[in-house]
């Protein structure tokens, strides 16, 4: 039993515990080229939530993680077969449910550790943060935390080098042989302003890839993917370590 992992543990523990941070991972289940799982997305937040919170909780973090959530935003892969699409508005009651629940509890921040490019909390985080004036939340994307370049030749957007690297060296027998795997050709838009970041539009998944991946994967392997894993969790270990050690009066500086 890992403490830290409430889905692992019981109620003779928790009800004597006192929790500073909830940490809640949030994924997704789509297509990663011809290679990789659906869940994907999914075992990545839960295999960096825990390893983060294991760390955390070695240098004296109150933290509990909550189970993961499965499903993300997929609109723009609405016809890609069994890509498991959860809207904004439906991420918002479920997430209000969860901070809630904390709020009701006297857990008063709560970290969701978002696994998928798709998924987008601010809006629902500035609405729920009227409505729960002393909940601290936050979205964390662990993906943007350290720059691809220090670990990666080619950029990972979707099933590419990064994520084929973490997944060979967290779940290797889901991974399929590389040489069957997409080369994640991406088209783009072809506006300027789209391209440049200052304006943006959905990308319709099946006019802009021709496997779902977006990234090259085959110069992955699971000693980057170690070496990645490994630095991930550290950094965001600290993130999760200040959040709970820091009381509200001192968020600022």
């Amino acid at each position: 039993m890992r403490p830290y992992l409430l889905a692992e543990n019981n109620w003779k523990n928790i009800k004597a515990a006192t929790f500073e941070v909830a940490v809640l991972p949030w994924g997704a289940c789509e297509a990663h080229n011809y290679h990789l799982p659906y869940g994907t997305d999914i075992i990545e937040a839960e295999e960096i939530a825990a390893e983060s919170a294991r760390l955390a909780c070695e240098q004296g973090a109150q933290l509990i993680v909550l189970p993961a959530i499965p499903f993300g935003v997929n609109t723009g892969q609405h016809d890609v077969l069994l890509d498991m699409n959860m809207n904004p508005s439906t991420q918002l009651l479920v997430l209000r449910d969860v901070v809630e629940t904390l709020n009701r509890q006297g857990i008063y921040k709560l970290i969701i550790l978002n696994s998928h490019g798709g998924n987008d909390f601010k809006t629902m985080i500035r609405e729920l943060g009227l409505k729960f004036p002393k909940m601290f939340l936050c979205a964390c994307d662990w993906f943007k935390s350290i720059d691809q370049k220090e670990f990666f030749e080619n950029k990972d957007d979707h099933a590419g080098e990064m994520e084929t690297s973490l997944l060979l060296y967290l779940r290797p027998h889901l991974v399929r042989p590389l040489h069957e795997a997409g080369a994640g050709h991406a088209r783009k838009f072809r506006f300027k302003a789209i391209q440049e970041g200052w304006a943006w539009a959905e990308r319709k998944w099946m006019q802009v890839t021709n496997d779902t991946g977006v990234g090259d994967p085959r110069k992955a392997t699971a000693e980057k993917g170690e070496k990645y894993f490994k630095a991930v969790t550290q950094k965001v270990a600290r993130f999760f370590l200040e959040v709970a050690q820091t009381q509200p009066k001192d968020f600022y500086s």
